[in-house]
């Protein structure tokens, strides 16, 4: 799949990338993890949870590594949705909300395994629903009770808005300016880290950090942002990412989201 790749071109400060590897992970991780996992996410006939937990199990097999669970989560509902045909964007998002509402408590169940097998750092425990334990709702049930801490899950319950709203219109906007999907990439990710507390960040070094963090990207991102030239800012973005990864911090909920995107912008052609 495309936007698994795409998204590894851009430079993205503090996530792996074609520029910089980091956090034990390489380019190579990613590349090996979207072979493995693509045609498993676009199985005909198999159910989200299904589709996730395949490709959890054959990247974990492939890397020894959780290199693609919050991809995945956001790019099966889009890969179903975009199965049932579509002429535009609204299109996608009718058939993402009937897609959403279909889920059921055996997608949730393989979804569960599917992060434990993964099991993302920073998990925790919650009171209620916790994905160490067989789920007893539907998996949209488990979305809205995770929606409060996690952006991903956020996702499943306002029919992802913040891909189309914030994620595929930045990357349209500067796309047309920059003639880049490249660097474009680059100012959605920016935008998700500013606008929005990295939930990966959040559960790993609290929301104290995450919030410094999403500050810090405000400034770098109004100065990126209004480049004329992307590639002469370069240096700012490379700074950028050695300062986060100094610390170990990775926006991978940014990345996540930023993925998604380019997926939608892709699919919308």
């Amino acid at each position: 799949m495309a936007s698994f790749k795409g998204e590894l071109e851009a430079f993205k400060p503090g996530n792996v990338s074609v520029y910089a590897d980091g956090h034990d992970m390489t380019v190579t991780d990613f590349m090996m993890s979207a072979e493995v996992s693509t045609s498993l996410l676009c199985q005909p006939q198999a159910g989200l949870g299904q589709r996730i937990l395949d490709s959890v199990k054959a990247t974990q097999a492939a890397v020894g590594c959780n290199t693609n669970l919050g991809m995945l989560l956001l790019f099966a509902p889009i890969v179903m949705a975009a199965e049932y045909g579509f002429n535009d964007i609204n299109g996608l998002r009718r058939n993402l909300e009937i897609t959403l509402s279909s889920l059921t408590q055996s997608d949730a169940e393989q979804v569960f395994e599917a992060i434990r097998l993964a099991n993302p750092g920073g998990l925790g425990n919650v009171d209620s629903q916790d994905v160490s334990c067989a789920p007893e709702c539907s998996l949209m049930e488990a979305m809205k009770l995770a929606s409060n801490r996690d952006v991903i899950a956020l996702q499943y319950t306002n029919n992802f808005a913040d891909i189309f709203e914030t994620g595929f219109s930045t990357i349209k906007c500067f796309d047309q300016s920059w003639n880049s999907v490249k660097w474009s990439t680059v100012s959605c990710y920016l935008m998700f880290m500013s606008s929005i507390a990295d939930s990966h960040i959040q559960r790993k070094y609290g929301a104290q950090i995450a919030g410094k963090i999403k500050i810090k990207s405000g400034v770098i991102a109004e100065k990126f942002l209004k480049a004329l030239d992307p590639e002469a800012e370069i240096n700012l973005i490379r700074s950028f990412d050695e300062e986060l990864k100094a610390e170990n911090y990775n926006p991978g909920t940014s990345a996540d989201l930023t993925a998604a995107s380019l997926l939608v912008y892709t699919l919308i052609g």
